[in-house]
């Protein structure tokens, strides 16, 4: 890869990042935010309008850079011409597909963001890097090598130490406010929908990918019209008149909505089209786990937002012991799987009894 290239696809991360840690911050506020007007807004609506914006910023570019390739001083109507040509191309109904499971993945996230704290939620989704390695060796053809497969399989257990249950800490008053949000999230509900949104995310990201990469006559903004125009359809015949209609009709398609609600439409569209450029310069494994860094600053922001407790699942007989805690670090680059063990001393005695 050129250095020019290699910078590109780095700066695009980078900005992912920061988008994929804003998205479900302001995701789960806005599903647990105080009630507008006495309503909580559909998600439905929600991922309609997410599909109408990626639409409008894809099609503004793909006018653009058919006038940069046609002249500058090409007629607007031949411009629009040529774009509606390549968009409805006779291979336009491959992107249909995606467009759907994308579509039932959005919706997915609005169900696990409304059940799962954004730290919990962040690492559990972090599954996709996973399907999409399935998907990529069985429609891809593509081999991984022992150190990628060792990289997925730390994943998985990390996964899985998350979900145990822990005891909680801290005042009384951030007890009770994180019992009252758990009393209304179903977990069970939550997991399943990350876990589903994973498994749809790894197809659809693997399958855009084929047709991404397959494509010679049409630029990636016109591929990102038409996943966008196709997710139009299920996301407003089956998400907004089939599951919501009624209640709509009844309360009004912005009923409960305010900036937050807005801001995470907005991000969540960012991130879409981010994913189709990561994507056309690098693949699907790359951009999952260099994107995974936004774990931890999810981490790090849903403690100061959102009073998430920190806690450690050891028996009484190692605190009893004394030992120092290891933390292991796990880096994944270009297939290399680093691990190191970094000491951590426990806190001083004085320390422990400090409830300020």
């Amino acid at each position: 890869m050129p250095p020019s290239s290699w910078y590109a696809v780095r700066n695009v991360l980078v900005v992912k990042t920061v988008v994929d840690v804003s998205t479900t911050q302001v995701m789960h506020y806005s599903r647990i935010m105080p009630l507008v007007d006495g309503h909580r807004y559909f998600t439905s609506t929600a991922v309609l309008l997410n599909e109408v914006l990626k639409l409008a910023i894809a099609l503004l570019v793909a006018l653009q850079d058919t006038r940069t390739s046609l002249g500058v001083s090409t007629p607007f109507y031949t411009v629009a011409k040529s774009v509606y040509g390549q968009v409805f191309s006779s291979d336009s109904w491959k992107l249909a597909i995606p467009a759907a499971l994308y579509t039932l993945q959005n919706s997915l996230q609005y169900v696990a963001v409304s059940n799962l704290d954004a730290a919990t939620f962040q690492v559990t989704y972090q599954l996709k890097i996973l399907t999409t390695a399935i998907f990529s060796v069985t429609m891809l053809k593509r081999t991984l090598t022992a150190k990628k497969w060792l990289s997925l399989v730390l994943l998985m257990v990390g996964v899985a130490v998350v979900q145990i249950p822990t005891g909680s800490g801290g005042s009384d008053h951030s007890k009770a406010a994180r019992a009252e949000d758990a009393a209304a999230m179903n977990r069970s509900l939550g997991l399943m929908a990350v876990v589903i949104a994973c498994a749809i995310s790894g197809l659809a990201g693997v399958y855009f990918e084929k047709v991404l990469k397959d494509s010679t006559q049409v630029t990636l903004w016109v591929r990102n019209v038409q996943l966008s125009f196709y997710s139009l359809f299920p996301a407003l015949f089956i998400g907004v008149i089939f599951k919501d209609g009624a209640e709509i009709a009844k309360d009004g398609f912005f009923s409960g909505y305010n900036w937050v609600v807005w801001t995470a439409i907005i991000f969540q569209a960012c991130g879409g089209l981010l994913v189709a450029l990561v994507v056309n310069y690098a693949d699907n494994i790359a951009k999952n786990f260099a994107t995974s860094i936004s774990i931890i600053i999810s981490f790090v922001v849903s403690v100061w937002l959102f009073d998430f407790a920190i806690s450690i699942n050891v028996s009484r007989r190692e605190m009893a012991s004394g030992r120092h805690w290891l933390t292991c670090i796990v880096l994944a680059r270009n297939g290399r799987c680093v691990i190191r063990y970094l000491p951590i001393q426990q806190p001083r005695p004085e320390a422990r009894h400090n409830t300020r």
